[in-house]
């Protein structure tokens, strides 16, 4: 993943015509921490944990980022995510730069009293370089409200008080804001619909296939459907299901709520992931894990126009191909923006004591995607590039501005 941020960032530099020292603060991240901690098991016994907190760029505000508590979880993976939350935030420019952080742990392994002291500990751990007007965490792969509420409860005992600013994510009764959970997932729908008209597509009856039917895959497939579209395919770790005729959103999520996996639901065709990425559909939505999309495997992808769920799922390779081939892809970096942007209106709210309720939060949301959206569009137009290459020369250029005007101190 870091080789494919470092390349997106390389052919975005030579565009702009980036001067070498620029290259070498931005290439580079600002600050890692990298903790060994122990955590006392439910038996008695300790574990030593590593975990970490990447920031890439802070020259236009607070770093902010999630943290992941995911066994394959490595630092090049913070330093990656980190870029791109860097380029995410300044696309659709809000005043943060870019941080990653989290534990090599598979949560679903430790009770949740293990959980709680494994995260109290890690945030004590981290909590030299996080805080409100430093760095603000918010939940990622394996973590969620409660995680968030954990952590925020650490800072404020360390700080004596509340401060509830602290992280985003967190559950509305100490601070979290209305429409959080879903933001990620709308802020996507919202692009899809707006990329599909500019590509003369009709959402009505548009087919849609979605990887990774989690917190992001889920409701994008909702908020889809909601929009006219008819959700075909899903998938989970467990495998996928497709339904041409459409699939009974509801009854999946009932299933998933009860604990169930995709693999358990009778009323649909059994494909696997790869299955699924090469269906013939109009919107392809790869909500999983990275480096989904491959040189591989792009040759078998079909869908018209892919909305980028995940962080990188198209490698370089496939990409060109793809744009070879006319087709849209959404980048990432402005198509899954949608959860920082409520992140921010979060923050805000914290720090003003003033909260909003879920209509608001939600209108405010699809006036920053639309904008945000209709600025790369035209940048793409006028260039006569890529939505991802315009969306990258419109983030790098505000934060190389950004630093440049700073300085270097001393």
């Amino acid at each position: 993943m870091l080789d494919i941020a470092q390349h997106h960032f390389d052919i975005t530099a030579n565009a702009l015509g980036l001067d070498d020292s620029l290259r070498t603060v931005l290439r580079s991240v600002k600050r890692e921490l990298v903790v060994h901690f122990p955590v006392e098991m439910d038996d008695g016994s300790f574990r030593v944990f590593t975990g970490f907190r990447v920031q890439h760029n802070i020259a236009r505000g607070p770093a902010k980022g999630g943290l992941r508590f995911h066994p394959a979880m490595t630092i090049d993976d913070a330093r990656a995510l980190a870029m791109y939350m860097t380029w995410k935030a300044a696309v659709v420019d809000l005043p943060f730069g870019g941080a990653k952080g989290g534990v090599i742990i598979d949560p679903r392994t430790i009770t949740t009293s293990e959980l709680e002291r494994l995260t109290r500990r890690f945030t004590t751990e981290i909590s030299l370089i996080i805080g409100p007007d430093r760095d603000i965490p918010a939940p990622d792969l394996g973590t969620g409200p409660q995680v968030m509420a954990w952590i925020m409860d650490t800072l404020s005992m360390h700080a004596g008080f509340s401060v509830p600013a602290s992280v985003t994510g967190k559950p509305t009764a100490i601070g979290g804001s209305e429409g959080r959970y879903t933001a990620t997932g709308r802020g996507l729908a919202i692009v899809t619909v707006q990329g599909m008209g500019d590509r003369g597509l009709d959402p009505d009856g548009a087919t849609v296939a979605v990887q990774g039917f989690g917190q992001v895959g889920a409701v994008s497939a909702d908020l889809l459907a909601a929009a006219g579209m008819r959700v075909v395919a899903v998938s989970d770790t467990s495998g996928g299901l497709y339904r041409e005729s459409g699939l009974d959103l509801a009854a999946l999520h009932a299933l998933k709520e009860e604990g169930g996996r995709l693999s358990d639901f009778a009323p649909a065709d059994r494909i696997s992931n790869e299955e699924l990425l090469g269906l013939d559909v109009d919107v392809l939505v790869p909500a999983a894990i990275e480096a989904q999309i491959t040189g591989a495997n792009v040759d078998r992808v079909r869908a018209r126009v892919i909305a980028e769920g995940a962080n990188a799922p198209v490698d370089p390779d496939a990409d060109a191909v793809l744009a070879d081939r006319g087709v849209l892809v959404l980048p990432d970096i402005l198509a899954n923006a949608g959860g920082l942007v409520v992140s921010y209106f979060e923050w805000v709210q914290d720090l003003q004591a003033y909260f909003w309720a879920a209509g608001e939060v939600n209108a405010r949301l699809r006036e920053v995607m639309i904008r945000s959206y209709q600025h790369v569009r035209a940048a793409a137009d006028t260039a006569d590039i890529t939505i991802r290459d315009a969306a990258y020369r419109i983030a790098v250029d505000k934060v190389a501005h950004a630093t440049a005007v700073r300085g270097i101190y001393p």
